[in-house]
């Protein structure tokens, strides 16, 4: 495996010199044209302005807008924090090659930051115009500044912050004798301009104190009714009242200035795998880095004293460009605690509850239901427990040998990382690849690593200079007939938490030829051992591009041939150049294209000569948009797909990654089916224009579709059809499809 992106560069020369140069597509220059493909960067922050739409929907519930802008801040945060950093990084080493779209880093940087002032100008005219507005007409009051309390409401405050607040803070001072103090990333804090009170030196001097993460940010202010008899609520921000009181933390002087100010650092790790001796405690090492990486975003308040933000812009080394004044709190996920507050339950959308398997819903052990054919899962409208369920009882169960998983992600508290604890106390064979470089879960990973080690797990640490980001667990188990594997096969997570929130899809399957090939995966994670072939599994990073491109082309040739040719594909990004070029020339060709595609896309639909047959969507909803499933006509015997991988190049060729076959016809329907339920979606969907903008369907005369309603309504009616029962009308989740006027 150490070879492996030499070996997947030399495939993907092999494949390109193998090419016709005559056809159309090749001769217009498709690959070579900058203007025939979007910057990811450019094209992921269009995804952010997708999800600020829905904060901005005012036909959704008040709280439900809270928790998508809240999602906005966040994603943000990750943007700034990865992808941005690298893109400086690039800068800083001098790297001035173009990307796909013919943006050099600089050039990137430049309209990454015209583009995010934008963005966090319309978070903040949500917030303030919208929102904050709203809460107060529904007995909410959010008090956006301390000189807005009433003379009780101050009083309360005054009182909370001596006894809770005061006893906990840090003050720390800046001038010749003590440095400028090291500032954690994403923490927020309040810089002063402060000046002695004997009022003969009336040099301003720096100071800060960070605010607390320990104490609850949003602090609820006694509940009031008004003359009408209805309670009234308020609430105050912690940060507002730290300012209010900060003359207490520096009692010697006067505060001239005080404004709260969240920086953001640089958190990609940068990790020689090859160098590190032991990888685990290099990552360890890396993550405490990561606190102190170079500043590479300001927040702060917009009638900021100039003179403060002038001290803090030069000893934090931030350019202009990376400076955002805010009108408003800053760092607006607190939004998501706002969210999470009792008593305003009717203004969110009603919880759903994922509903069981019907193939599982009978007395019979989990291992029997498999032998009696494949199972699919469709998460979260029917429950991940069946997961939880076969490890767990594959743990328990006498006549299993062994079990072997990767994990990426997983729970705080997994119920699988406990059950293969169990296994490997019960004397199974327990193998589990944890891979340590999973972003922001390295050091959650670590922990489960350690864990599982000391329960007598057999656990490796990823593999050097890849990913693994597959889903797969292989169960061996002795039966009267002989040894059988049982596989499940995913496109997310073992992680029961998001499971409830992310829209993916499983298969368990005993099929012997997929149980050969899992077995063939994990000797390859754990002894280097490359099969020489593989049954019906496709593993990135050898097989699976080339796989993909066959498939694409296999289509166009048909349609060249005068027989129809059509791509259904799902995922969460799209940004190799190597797939859009072929899915651009079978669209020449004349292949049907639909693609539904949450995040990333840097392919331009509906071009004419270029793409007129590519139509793209994009559909941000409750839940996360997370599997990836892939059709593919075949001249009429359709074959489907669904895997772990997105079409990127790090996906194809810097992670392990499974493609898997859906081969039962019944199956296969219902796979189909999601796809063709997510293509007619018009309350969620956004198509992408040819100018590269998304746009809502209008959906005047048309029936109302919401694929994510419309799949809790068929997992709620094919589990009680399974039971016999009727849908009790008032336990429906879901809006009824009806005509719009």
């Amino acid at each position: 495996m150490a070879e492996t992106i030499g070996k997947s560069q030399a495939v993907k020369a092999k494949t390109a010199k193998g090419r016709d140069a005559k056809e159309p597509w090749a001769s217009a220059d498709f690959a070579a044209k900058p203007s025939n493909y979007v910057n990811r960067e450019l094209s992921w922050l269009e995804f952010n302005y997708r999800v600020l739409s829905e904060a901005r929907d005012k036909s959704l519930q008040l709280f439900e807008r809270l928790k998508f802008l809240s999602i906005t801040a966040s994603n943000l945060d990750e943007f700034y924090m990865v992808r941005v950093a690298s893109l400086k990084d690039m800068v800083h080493a001098k790297y001035t090659k173009p990307d796909i779209a013919g943006l050099t880093p600089q050039e990137q940087l430049d309209k990454i930051s015209q583009r995010t002032h934008q963005l966090v100008e319309m978070q903040y005219s949500t917030y303030n115009r919208s929102l904050i507005p709203a809460l107060k007409n529904n007995g909410l009051r959010v008090i956006m500044a301390h000189e807005e309390l009433t003379k009780e409401e101050a009083e309360f405050v005054d009182e909370y912050f001596r006894k809770n607040v005061y006893p906990v803070l840090t003050p720390m001072a800046f001038d010749s004798s003590r440095p400028f103090p090291l500032i954690r990333n994403k923490t927020l804090n309040i810089a002063a301009l402060l000046q002695k009170k004997d009022g003969k030196d009336k040099e301003l001097e720096f100071a800060m104190v960070q605010v607390p993460s320990v104490i609850p940010r949003i602090v609820e202010l006694p509940r009031e009714v008004d003359k009408d008899g209805k309670e009234q609520r308020g609430m105050l921000l912690l940060e507002e009242i730290i300012e209010r009181n900060m003359p207490s933390l520096f009692l010697n002087y006067d505060v001239i200035a005080a404004h709260p100010f969240r920086i953001m650092r640089n958190a990609d790790l940068t990790i020689d795998e090859e160098e590190a001796v032991d990888l685990l405690e290099e990552i360890k090492k890396q993550l405490k880095k990561r606190q102190w990486g170079e500043a590479i975003r300001l927040e702060i308040e917009d009638n900021v004293d100039k003179r403060l933000l002038k001290i803090l812009k030069r000893e934090l080394s931030i350019s202009s460009q990376d400076i955002f004044e805010i009108n408003g709190p800053l760092d607006l996920t607190f939004l998501m605690k706002l969210y999470g507050m009792d008593g305003f339950e009717h203004f969110k959308a009603p919880g759903y509850r994922p509903q069981p398997v019907p193939a599982l819903m009978n007395e019979d052990d989990v291992f029997t239901n498999i032998r009696k054919g494949d199972i699919f899962l469709h998460h979260p409208y029917q429950t991940f427990d069946p997961v939880v369920d076969f490890v767990r009882s594959a743990a328990r169960d006498p006549e299993v040998l062994a079990i072997k998983q990767t994990l990426y992600r997983v729970s705080g508290n997994s119920p699988i990382i406990a059950a293969l604890a169990e296994a490997a106390d019960n004397g199974k064979q327990v193998s589990v690849l944890v891979e340590l470089k999973a972003r922001f879960d390295e050091e959650n990973n670590i922990n489960w690593a350690k864990m599982l080690e000391k329960a007598g797990c057999h656990v490796i640490y990823g593999l050097v200079g890849l990913k693994t980001h597959s889903k797969i667990t292989l169960v061996v188990r002795m039966e009267d007939d002989g040894i059988r594997r049982y596989v499940h096969l995913g496109t997310g997570n073992y992680n029961d938490s998001t499971a409830k929130l992310y829209t993916d899809c499983g298969m368990f399957t005993c099929d012997p030829q997929i149980g050969e090939d899992a077995t063939a995966v994990f000797n390859m994670l754990s002894g280097y051992s490359e099969p020489l072939g593989w049954n019906k599994l496709s593993v990135a990073p050898l097989w699976l591009r080339g796989r993909f491109l066959r498939m694409i082309r296999r289509e166009a040739d048909h349609a060249r041939a005068g027989r129809a040719g059509h791509i259904m594909a799902k995922m969460n990004s799209l940004c190799d150049k190597e797939i859009i070029t072929a899915l651009y020339e079978a669209s020449c060709a004349g292949v049907r294209i639909e693609l539904i595609i949450r995040g990333i896309c840097c392919l331009r639909a509906g071009v004419p000569g270029l793409s007129e047959n590519i139509e793209v969507r994009s559909i941000v909803g409750n839940f996360l948009e997370h599997s990836r499933i892939f059709y593919f006509l075949n001249d009429g015997s359709p074959e489907v797909y669904m895997g772990s991988a997105d079409w990127m190049p790090r996906n194809l060729d810097r992670r392990v990654e499974i493609l898997f076959p859906v081969e039962d016809e019944g199956l296969k329907n219902k796979v189909i089916h999601i796809l063709k339920v997510e293509l007619e979606d018009n309350v969620k969907a956004h198509i992408l224009q040819p100018d590269g903008t998304y746009e809502k369907e209008d959906k005047r005369g048309k029936v109302l579709v919401n694929s994510q309603e419309q799949f809790c309504r068929e997992a709620i009616e094919m589990a009680n059809a399974h039971t016999g029962e009727e849908t009790p009308s008032g336990s429906r989740v879901f809006t009824p499809i009806e005509r719009s006027n």
